[in-house]
């Protein structure tokens, strides 16, 4: 499973910007899809995560309220729209294919590579 992460970009702070995550794996639909961050000088952290069928969401503390995330397994893509956004929501986001849905790298089976998201003051 190949994964691609786009939509990253320069916002201001209050504005939006939507995340996509694709693969051109016929299998998508059976993995969990998490969103994890890393910021220049800090380690990965969890952002959000959506089971297989969509029916299940996790978010970190930080973010909800801000971030939905939701799927199309037809079109094999998952989306993050990140709503109020903040300067320290700065980081590059990392999509990853994962056995089960969770706040953990644990269950992840698959990288894509980052896209970065910058949020000015």
């Amino acid at each position: 499973v190949q994964l691609q992460a786009s939509g990253g970009g320069l916002v201001q702070a209050g504005g939006s910007l939507r995340l996509s995550c694709t693969t051109s794996g016929r299998t998508f639909s059976r993995y969990a899809i998490t969103w994890f961050r890393q910021a220049p000088g800090k380690e990965r952290e969890f952002v959000v995560s959506i089971s297989w069928s969509g029916a299940d969401t996790y978010y970190a503390d930080s973010v909800k309220g801000r971030f939905t995330i939701s799927r199309e397994n037809a079109k094999n893509m998952v989306y993050l729209q990140m709503n109020s956004l903040k300067p320290e929501d700065t980081a590059v986001y990392y999509c990853a294919a994962a056995t089960y849905a969770g706040t953990s790298s644990a269950p992840v089976e698959y990288w894509g590579q980052g896209t970065q998201v910058t949020v000015s003051s």
